[in-house]
């Protein structure tokens, strides 16, 4: 496909080439010529890549006439692509903000700067994208936002001849909350697919292990990839890490002999998990990042990229739930065995 690659900060150090996500890039083109009707909410596992993906869109929608806003309020960060230095002073002004609510206000200045450049600039075409926007704003915000987001699209204060508006979030709990509505079209990322994920180890210097080997433990996940590198290839090390970040031996401990049985049953095969007494455990491994649940079948029309196979033991990827990357699992599984 004949796009220019946006360059992303793999490490300090390592600029990578964004890789692959062809059809994902697809639909972005597919949304700069006729708008997207209601905001497209992305939703995967955790370091699949949605945000090299978003800052590829925000490029591509530049390079079509956009007014490109791209924020990240979790991690006080934005893209301005657009002549208007007005917009890049005020997300400037925000961003320098050291006061604790600052990404809340990053995340709603965006939504006040499109409204001004419709208003006040008279822009045409307008992409806002916003990312992982519910992490920062809090889960008791994220069906408000969604539906600001909305009212962007439909009741703006001027006239456009095309809009695209997209988040993303890493959050499963915020997905429940902001599906209760007909707010935002959800449409799931995946971790990237084995012929696009080599394409990004081959970009990564020796010495490295063998790539079979890496694609086992990471599942296609660009951040578990980075986390490998950084930390020298060392599985192990990797895994407790995970452990530490979501506090495992805790909510291990919590778990009733029930509880940590069907957790047993569920690193072999994560669908056990869906059935009426095991719901309350399956949403605390949502709530922990750890699964993915209520996947939609694979047609790749539900999909925002290559969906994932319909079953994968090796990566613990089920029909209804799979674990976000085999480390996630394997890290679940080192806590049970203590």
């Amino acid at each position: 496909m004949n796009i220019e690659r946006v360059k992303l900060s793999f490490v300090p150090g390592l600029e990578v080439e964004f890789t692959d996500r062809d059809r994902a890039i697809e639909r972005v083109l597919e949304w700069s010529e006729r708008s997207t009707w209601h905001p497209v909410v992305i939703y995967g596992p955790e370091g699949c890549g949605k945000t090299a993906w978003l800052k590829q869109a925000a490029a591509i929608l530049r390079s079509r006439g956009f007014e490109v806003i791209y924020v990240d309020p979790t991690h006080r960060e934005f893209v301005a692509r657009t002549d208007v230095e007005e917009v890049v002073t005020k997300l400037s002004e925000v961003v320098a903000d050291v006061a604790g609510y600052a990404p809340v206000k990053l995340a709603d200045l965006a939504i006040y700067l499109v409204n001004l450049l419709l208003k006040k600039w008279r822009k045409k075409r307008i992409a806002l994208l916003v990312d992982d926007v519910f992490q920062a704003i809090g889960l008791d915000r994220a069906e408000m936002y969604t539906k600001m987001l909305l009212n962007i699209i439909e009741y703006p204060p001027e006239p456009y001849e095309r809009m695209v508006v997209i988040a993303t979030t890493s959050e499963g709990v915020s997905r429940a909350r902001i599906g209760r509505h007909r707010w935002a079209e959800m449409t799931p990322m995946w971790n990237m697919p084995k012929r696009g994920f080599g394409e990004l180890y081959e970009k990564i210097p020796r010495p490295k292990p063998d790539f079979e080997d890496v694609w086992r433990v990471a599942g296609g996940n660009p951040e578990m990839l980075k986390m490998l590198y950084v930390n020298g290839w060392n599985v192990d090390v990797v895994i407790e890490r995970a452990v530490r970040a979501r506090k495992l031996d805790a909510f291990v401990s919590s778990l009733s002999n029930d509880e940590r049985r069907w957790l047993y049953e569920a690193i072999e095969d994560p669908d056990t998990l869906y059935s009426r007494e095991r719901i309350p455990l399956l949403n605390k491994l949502v709530e922990l990042n750890l699964v993915v649940d209520e996947i939609p079948r694979r047609d790749p029309a539900f999909w925002i990229d290559e969906p994932p196979p319909e079953r994968d033991q090796e990566l613990g990827i089920g029909r209804l739930v799979a674990w976000q990357t085999p480390l996630h699992r394997e890290a679940v599984r080192k806590v049970l065995v203590l």
